[in-house]
């Protein structure tokens, strides 16, 4: 029996981490509270992936638990003990807007969280392979600080820079920049996930997301951007984008992608390694990009909201260079592009967006 061990099963990057690997043989664990609803509120609930996960995968248990409770993780994994080969950590507080409403949860869930997940591991699963699902934000807002050019529909780098050609590397320091305090608290998990293959020994690894996206994906304001965004113009509920003339760029990953990412780490890991893993330039847009085909797909006008004042260290221009990881895992690449991307989300939510606004939840 070959368990791997999922925190967050029922959001975005855990959900689909339980479908490919279940398909693939292994038992799942899935540990996950639905603490989105209570961060985010119930449109946030991620109860109907954890429900169909439940229903559709004779491999998938679920485990209600707060990953803050050492004993009940600790009990998981000296239960499973050596079955154990796959840890993949989700779970998390991922908003930085949210995170300075609660400095003191936001630290406790993110970074404390990753602390017993990893002392369960080195106890009882050390030969496990441990992947942490980071963020870009542990970068702060230096990314601001590159030689950005407006352009039309969008602000992008300038051309002769380092960067320009592949996007921004894992050399770019983390220090001396404002994080936000959700970014923060995952620069202290991630270097701890570090140290853990580094000076244990453990098979683990960072990988710096973007904005990971997918039709699985419980978007709301505060996080979730091209799901949220899809859904809004679908609802007609009012979307606002905060700063930066709307030109703001992210580059947007699958959640498919990068789980196929996680499974090539798996199959030949490392220890202590830190990955940038988004869309790269393959897969990127704009604000003012995303909402005119989110616009067209939804055959509708989106209503939109502007407010000045850019969100407190959100970046201007964010495109990950993921060329190390393709180095390490050449079989690897980028699939799904922002359009692509839009189209699955709007067929695979539609009707359950549409129930909702009629009062008929599920």
């Amino acid at each position: 029996m070959s368990v791997a061990v999922i925190t967050g099963s029922a959001g975005l990057v855990g959900s689909e981490a339980v479908t490919y690997f279940a398909e693939r043989g292994l038992d799942i664990i899935g540990i996950d509270n639905d603490m989105r609803a209570q961060f985010f509120g119930k449109e946030a609930s991620t109860r109907w992936v954890r429900d169909r996960l439940c229903a559709n995968l004779p491999r998938y248990e679920h485990r209600d638990l707060d990953i803050r409770d050492a004993r009940e993780i600790e009990s998981i994994f000296k239960h499973y003990r050596k079955n154990i080969s796959l840890i993949i950590h989700a779970a998390a507080q991922p908003s930085h807007d949210w995170a300075a409403t609660n400095p003191v949860m936001d630290f406790t869930v993110n970074a404390n969280g990753t602390s017993v997940m990893l002392e369960a591991a080195r106890h009882f699963a050390p030969e496990a392979v441990f992947i942490f699902m980071s963020t870009n934000k542990v970068y702060g807002d230096r990314p601001n600080h590159l030689p950005l050019i407006e352009m039309e529909t969008r602000w992008e780098l300038d051309a002769g820079h380092p960067y320009a050609a592949l996007g921004i590397p894992e050399t770019m320091s983390i220090d001396g920049t404002l994080h936000s305090l959700f970014g923060a608290s995952k620069v202290a998990a991630d270097i701890l996930v570090q140290e853990y293959g580094r000076y244990f020994g453990m098979k683990t690894a960072c990988f710096r997301g973007g904005c990971l996206t997918g039709p699985n994906h419980s978007g709301t304001q505060l996080h979730g951007f091209l799901a949220y965004l899809m859904r809004c113009a679908v609802t007609e509920i009012a979307y606002t984008v905060f700063g930066y003339k709307k030109k703001q760029v992210r580059d947007n990953i699958h959640s498919a992608d990068l789980i196929r990412a996680f499974d090539e780490f798996y199959k030949s890991p490392r220890s202590g390694e830190v990955y940038n893993m988004g869309g790269a330039r393959y897969s990127n847009c704009s604000m003012l990009e995303a909402i005119d085909r989110c616009e067209k797909i939804a055959g509708k006008e989106l209503r939109l909201k502007y407010v000045e004042e850019n969100r407190q260290g959100d970046h201007i221009w964010w495109i990950s260079d993921v060329s190390k990881f393709q180095k390490h895992y050449p079989n690897w690449k980028v699939e799904y592009d922002v359009p692509e991307i839009l189209r699955e989300i709007y067929d695979l939510n539609i009707e359950r967006w549409r129930a909702n606004v009629d009062g008929r939840e599920k």
